[in-house]
């Protein structure tokens, strides 16, 4: 009885040869060369013995041992591939007998005449060797294709005469019928070879033009991705540099919106309630900031940043600074689909210089710094709910545009008292109705 272990090893070498002895980690190109020459191998081979049948039909008594020893000689060379897992020897061993046998075959059985031009099988040699080797290599198979032939054909035409040659057991009707079968058979393998090869390659284009279009879109939905955290411009310098990103703006106008009492309001709602609330706020804030051309810098728990003029064609950002926090302002207290709270902003303005740059490697973050961020900031938190309040640089660059309440004087801690005016809207516009 066969070991566990024969039957293991009879079991993945019949794997092997049912997969043309493909392995897991070849290329697509191997794959196909070792489909292609295993195919090959299996035709000539069946051709072997359909020829010899035919010949039988036909009349023709002649030895069957060369056809079988071409058989034999395939078919070991294939079995020995298997095994061993050589394709480099198995294709250059395998295309030798495709080119000889058929010459072989030619000069044991007479002329090219007598034996129906059989060594056009030959030409399988240089068609394998562009289709598994390669097209500079297959140039040597094929001149010796052509030598061979002409060396055949030069014996043939100097013993066109001799008795030898003239004699044949071949009936004259046999050899017109192999003529004509030769050229269709050699024609035909050749066409399902480069068939198959084609089709396979336009599979693996179609495969890699795929895999182009998914790479595209994972490549567009990453940029997307960036320039929702990033500004345009630092976006494109972070993809092509890997730079420190740090630059100082002489003038940005820079807004931070507070929400009021939202810590009390959460206490009394799921997670999930308190992120549909924010999201929904901020969400709307996002659409305003794109709106009116301004870069969204963060989200702080419930603050929401943005700031104008640190990119090159920001216009007047301080008026749309002051645009989009009358927006926000009067959006929270009309529009209960967004706000059903009905809570309230604090918004705090700023103008001056800043820093502005990329922090981190992971997760990095476009940040803003400076003492016009800190101003922003700490009027915010010391401001009224339901206002706008601005510093002296912004109040001066809004004046002739925007109504302002009379100034006020605060106290901020680490700067003492600071004047900040109340903005109430465009001049000639109709202000929402203040508590």
């Amino acid at each position: 009885m066969n070991s566990p272990e024969s039957k293991v090893k009879s079991s993945r070498f019949l794997e092997r040869l049912h997969n043309a002895g493909i392995e897991p980690d070849d290329s697509e190109e191997q794959r196909l060369n070792k489909s292609l020459l295993m195919l090959a191998t299996g035709l000539v081979s069946v051709g072997i013995m359909v020829w010899v049948g035919i010949y039988s039909i036909l009349g023709p008594q002649f030895s069957t041992t060369i056809p079988f020893t071409f058989q034999l000689l395939l078919v070991g060379n294939m079995v020995l591939y298997i095994r061993s897992r050589n394709f480099d020897l198995f294709r250059v061993t395998q295309l030798g007998l495709f080119l000889f046998l058929p010459f072989v075959a030619q000069w044991t059985g007479g002329t090219i005449i007598s034996t129906s031009g059989v060594v056009l099988w030959g030409l399988l040699a240089p068609v394998g060797a562009i289709l598994c080797i390669g097209v500079r290599q297959s140039v040597g198979w094929f001149i010796a294709w052509v030598v061979l032939t002409a060396l055949s054909g030069a014996v043939d035409f100097y013993l066109a005469d001799t008795p030898v040659a003239m004699k044949s057991n071949v009936p004259i009707r046999t050899t017109v019928v192999f003529f004509a079968l030769n050229f269709i058979s050699v024609a035909t393998i050749i066409y399902l070879l480069l068939r198959l090869s084609i089709e396979e390659k336009r599979k693996t284009q179609e495969s890699l033009e795929e895999a182009h279009k998914l790479i595209k879109i994972e490549q567009e939905r990453s940029e997307k991705l960036l320039l929702n955290i990033l500004p345009g411009p630092i976006a494109e310098r972070l993809k092509h540099s890997s730079k420190t990103i740090a630059d100082g703006f002489a003038d940005v106008t820079v807004m931070f919106a507070d929400i009021v009492n939202f810590t009390q309001v959460a206490a009394n709602m799921s997670p999930s309630q308190v992120f549909s609330m924010l999201n929904r706020i901020f969400s709307a804030f996002d659409e305003l900031a794109e709106q009116f051309g301004l870069e969204k810098i963060k989200t702080i728990g419930d603050a929401y940043m943005v700031a104008g003029g640190l990119n090159e064609d920001a216009g007047d950002y301080s008026a749309a600074i002051a645009d989009m926090a009358v927006a926000m302002r009067d959006m929270l207290r009309r529009d209960f689909s967004i706000n059903s709270s009905q809570l309230e902003i604090r918004i705090g303005v700023g103008t001056g210089p800043i820093v502005a740059g990329v922090l981190g490697k992971k997760k990095f973050i476009y940040d803003l710094w400076g003492d016009t961020v800190n101003i922003a900031s700490r009027i915010t938190s010391e401001g009224v709910p339901g206002m706008i309040q601005c510093d002296t640089t912004t109040y001066h660059r809004l004046a002739g545009s925007f109504d302002f309440h009379e100034p006020q004087t605060i106290y901020l801690k680490g700067k003492g008292n600071m004047t900040v005016y109340r903005l109430i809207g465009r001049k000639g516009a109709t202000p929402c109705d203040e508590d």
